[in-house]
């Protein structure tokens, strides 16, 4: 049905509702949307905070003007994404924004997207194809993730990570970042030199020794992650590998948790429910239930291991990082 929705479109309109000025452009593609959109030097730090829908850049540029460079990416059935049929058309639409508050602040920037395409002669509806649905919201996930700077990056300077869960005919998802280390290598091995990010079940170590921090969410389905560079393979290609869950956004355990650390306070602090934040107590620790259920039993949620990079990280003379603060452990077996 997508190839002749593509083979009949012939209608794109693209409405801005503010901030004229900004420069932006969209192509419908067969299955996809595309969008790129420049924006002043001022919104550039804040790159995690553009959103078409609820997906952030697929990837974002820095250009020589100081002026940034974003671009999405993305399937016509992702990022909550609208899809209207009325008469002789299928319209797809979804917002454009920067959003350096969360919600239910208003978006500072909004662009109206729309896609329109001709409906073919001989559409039927999906629900009326006999057996629609058997395969629809049954299969796999589709987890994103990654990098939202320039390279390369300076020691002491932050890298903001962006991961994502494709919801879909899904019940809402709790996306969260189970592990995460940094290694020289694109595959981890069991004598690979590592060092950790996200520890615990969910705990941003780094976030301890550092000033790494969750940003607030703008949807359960995505995660912010912004990592203070760290003194580790300095010159070196290295990568980000994490393990990312899909969970259930109403139950938190001491396994399935967001946690960072809040040096005002000197306490962990629960992303999702400071009033839980309990639950992170166990950082200092070990995050271990009590009883260990059976591995038949317990309930693992939805898992995908990804991989980002290369970056590389150079040093910069004005920021120094106490070496007692680096830590090169090797990986754990099975991770």
């Amino acid at each position: 049905v997508m190839s002749l929705l593509w083979q009949c479109a012939i209608l794109l309109a693209v409405v801005a509702a503010s901030a004229a000025n900004e420069d932006f452009n969209v192509d419908c593609e067969k299955h996809s949307i595309k969008v790129t959109w420049k924006v002043s030097p001022e919104v550039v730090e804040h790159a995690a905070r553009l959103f078409l829908g609820h997906c952030v850049p697929s990837t974002f540029s820095v250009l020589p003007t100081g002026e940034g460079m974003a671009t999405f990416h993305y399937n016509l059935n992702g990022c909550a994404i609208k899809k209207r049929v009325t008469g002789k058309k299928h319209i797809y639409s979804t917002s454009l924004t920067y959003r350096p508050n969360r919600k239910p602040k208003p978006a500072a920037i909004s662009h109206h997207i729309k896609c329109v395409y001709i409906r073919p002669e001989g559409w039927i509806p999906p629900f009326l194809i006999p057996a629609y649905g058997s395969a629809e919201g049954h299969g796999g996930l589709v987890f994103h993730m990654a990098l939202l700077n320039e390279q390369p990056v300076s020691l002491g300077s932050f890298i903001p990570i962006w991961a994502a869960v494709d919801q879909k005919d899904h019940q809402p998802l709790l996306l969260l970042l189970e592990e995460c280390v940094a290694a020289t290598t694109p595959e981890l091995q069991s004598a690979s030199l590592v060092y950790p990010i996200i520890t615990n079940k969910g705990c941003l170590a780094d976030g301890k020794t550092g000033n790494s921090r969750f940003l607030p969410r703008y949807h359960s389905s995505a995660i912010l992650l912004y990592l203070q560079s760290f003194k580790f393979a300095l010159g070196e290609e290295v990568y980000i590998h994490c393990k990312l869950v899909a969970w259930d956004p109403e139950v938190f355990d001491i396994e399935k948790k967001a946690c960072h650390y809040i040096k005002e306070t000197g306490e962990w602090e629960l992303l999702d429910d400071p009033s839980q934040s309990d639950l992170c107590k166990c950082c200092d620790s070990s995050c271990k239930p009590r009883l260990k259920r059976g591995v038949d039993s317990e309930p693992q949620g939805l898992v995908q291991n990804s991989v980002l990079g290369p970056l590389t990280i150079v040093e910069n003379s004005e920021t120094r990082i106490p070496s007692e603060f680096v830590k090169y452990p090797t990986v754990e077996q099975g991770w």
